[in-house]
């Protein structure tokens, strides 16, 4: 097999550890020299001067963790890095060691045989950074939120059957009455707004529970705590604002996409960057996104080709394509409710979000907003099918159908 990078390097990065191996080539002849470091600075920056001595070239790891990112930052502008998928790069079982899985790392490199993973530039990193800490806090959020629900259902306050948001003004102000030993249905009811749907009987029953200390300390504790996580939010958000600086008409053009809005634009900047050159294709961007149906054939048979499960990019796309379904008089919802007759609305929303980040792609690419094929499309795309069929339709609804085509 030929050897691409005859002075290359395989680094095992642990917690604590990072064994290396340079693997060089003189000749025929291959020759290894392999050394421990530790993972404070000045031994990463060791690591990089025991490199440099040796002539390496190109330095191979794997992606575990977040252990490899320090080790990055501190190679990254000395040499050609490649980060590798653990599961793509196992070896031989048997033969496992710190030291051998170096060494096999570094003839994969070698050979050219890792399939480097996607590592943004630094200003798309914090993004991410940013944009996945708001979506966990998000989700804290909402937690807590469930956290009080269950405080009221405890004291029989169903609070949750005439307010559509318990956290929102009039649901704080009875929140924080009921955690300041407020008992009567009739004063808590008065701190409701008036624009309130729920007529002022059914809001007096339904505070009328049995509120125990326990109770108003724990509504009290839960309340903190979603006001503390608030806080961080709007922080996050503001350094958000500040990272998206760079990325403006990004954001802009994402925006065009129907079901897309600022915050969505940020994460999926965050997730795939402004740069599409390093997709060679839209089917790779959405082979990675975890958004195209799986490859799994065997003895010529065709077993399950569900999508792989992928946290952040795929969960921000699939929110936005529902929320394009909803979208009328739009070719994302046509393609929808399309799919969803045929193959159910979960398969749906998975193809209209690969739709969606395929367009995305060549508007990043090409720096051109987002051009609706119309809601429409589908029937001017087949419409003496769509004519077959509508006919057949009210043939077998008992009419007599007779096509004349309008003067």
């Amino acid at each position: 097999m030929e050897v691409l990078y005859p002075r290359c390097a395989g680094l095992d990065v642990h917690s604590e550890l990072v064994v290396a191996c340079a693997r060089i080539a003189e000749g025929r002849q291959i020759r290894r020299e392999s050394a421990e470091f530790g993972t404070s600075t000045r031994e990463l920056l060791r690591l990089q001067e025991w490199l440099q001595s040796h002539g390496v070239t190109h330095v191979a790891m794997e992606a575990t963790g977040v252990y490899w990112k320090p080790v990055w930052h501190i190679l990254e502008g000395s040499f050609e890095l490649v980060l590798g998928n653990a599961r793509q790069m196992s070896t031989v079982p048997g033969r496992k060691s710190d030291q051998n899985d170096a060494s096999w790392i570094a003839d994969l490199q070698a050979h050219g045989l890792i399939r480097p993973s996607f590592v943004p530039p630094r200003r798309t990193q914090e993004l991410r950074d940013l944009t996945r800490t708001r979506k966990q806090m998000m989700g804290e959020h909402a937690r807590h939120v469930q956290r009080i629900q269950k405080v009221l259902e405890d004291a029989n306050i169903k609070l949750t059957s005439v307010l559509s948001d318990i956290m929102g003004v009039s649901g704080r102000k009875i929140l924080g009455a009921l955690a300041d030993g407020e008992r009567n249905p009739e004063k808590l009811a008065g701190l409701a707004d008036p624009r309130v749907k729920a007529p002022r009987a059914k809001m007096v029953e339904a505070l009328r529970g049995h509120v125990t200390e326990h109770h108003r300390f724990m509504l009290s504790l839960h309340l903190r705590q979603a006001e503390a996580v608030e806080a961080g939010v709007a922080a996050v958000e503001a350094q958000i604002e500040k990272a998206l600086e760079p990325f403006r008409r990004e954001v802009e053009l994402l925006c065009t996409v129907p079901g897309v809005k600022t915050n969505a634009a940020a994460a999926i900047l965050a997730e795939i960057g402004a740069d599409m050159s390093v997709f060679p294709s839209a089917d790779h961007l959405v082979a990675w996104a975890a958004l195209s149906p799986g490859l799994n054939k065997s003895g010529g048979k065709t077993k399950s080709s569900r999508t792989r499960p992928a946290r952040w990019l795929k969960s921000t796309m699939t929110q936005c394509a529902w929320a394009a379904s909803h979208q009328r008089d739009c070719y994302l919802n046509a393609r929808f409710h399309r799919i969803k007759s045929r193959r159910g609305s979960k398969k749906a929303v998975i193809a209209v979000a690969n739709t969606m980040l395929r367009a995305i792609y060549h508007m990043l690419k090409n720096d051109v907003p987002y051009q609706d094929l119309g809601a429409d499309f589908f029937d001017r795309e087949h419409r003496d099918r769509t004519v077959r069929r509508l006919a057949t339709r009210l043939k077998n609804l008992g009419y007599e159908v007779e096509l004349r085509k309008a003067a």
